[in-house]
């Protein structure tokens, strides 16, 4: 019988015990009640408040604007709905880097106001401290390696990290040091699927990948992107499952048509 499946809630030690015994993790990103209601339903592990708010939610081009209160008031709405699944959230931009006091605070704000139970960060040695102090404190931290969003002005493109071996080598001693540092888990994103098996052979903690290939422990998408909300982002790693945007377009064409036929409502609907 799988861990998963034993399981009435999923915690930090669920995921270390489904990866010694070779059990694949399921993750998708989640931001409003409804929502995740259905992913837990369904029988998801884990379920991440994401920056992509800021893209997917919020419109913005970059994950860079959003503010703490606002993945504060998310991480809300989908803690609210959940009943299994493991709920990590992600400290946006600004509310970490440089500075660990203000990085535990974060997390402190986010475990308290949203009842969340993990956070994640981006970054390798740099937030190692952050990290440290965070952890110290009782929160359990998810680690973020490869391309990390937050810092794309400084990477200039969404394009694959760490093809090179000089990077590929930096990226493998980052995760070995947010593992000292005492990360419960790490995501690795848009990297070579050997680094990827690499990556996921050498370290004792569960590797989420997003195109990271099928070697790793764990997989994880944007919610928005898995059931075909978005039509303008397709990069290679992302399977569409649905393709929701052309049927709720659809489904309201037809709702607006039968509004101006006088079709609906009709005898049956009204009182």
């Amino acid at each position: 019988m799988s861990v998963h499946s034993e399981i009435k809630k999923i915690t930090t030690h669920t995921l270390q015990s489904m990866k010694m015994k070779g059990e694949k993790i399921s993750m998708l990103t989640a931001y409003d009640f409804s929502m995740a209601r259905i992913f837990d339903d369904a029988g998801i592990d884990v379920l991440l408040v994401g920056d992509s708010a800021s893209n997917v939610m919020a419109g913005h081009e970059t994950t860079l604007p959003i503010t703490l209160d606002q993945m504060i008031y998310h991480a809300q709405s989908v803690v609210r709905a959940v009943n299994r699944s493991l709920v990590i959230v992600d400290l946006p931009f600004g509310s970490y880097q440089g500075n660990s006091k203000e990085a535990l605070n974060s997390s402190i704000r986010i475990m308290k106001e949203a009842g969340a139970h993990a956070i994640k960060l981006e970054g390798g040695e740099e937030v190692v401290e952050s990290i440290k102090r965070i952890v110290s404190a009782g929160v359990p931290v998810m680690g973020h390696l490869g391309l990390t969003p937050q810092s794309i002005y400084k990477f200039g493109t969404y394009a694959v990290r760490a093809k090179e071996e000089e990077e590929a080598e930096q990226l493998v001693r980052n995760a070995l040091a947010l593992q000292e540092a005492g990360c419960f888990s790490l995501v690795l994103e848009k990297i070579p699927a050997s680094l990827g098996k690499r990556v996921a052979e050498e370290l004792r903690i569960p590797v989420i990948g997003i195109g990271a290939g099928m070697h790793v422990d764990g997989q994880v998408l944007v919610m928005h992107d898995m059931l075909g909300i978005t039509k303008d982002f397709s990069p290679r790693f992302l399977r569409r499952y649905l393709s929701l945007y052309d049927d709720i377009k659809t489904a309201t064409q037809t709702y607006i048509k039968d509004v101006k036929s006088k079709d609906f409502p009709n005898e049956k609907e009204q009182y």
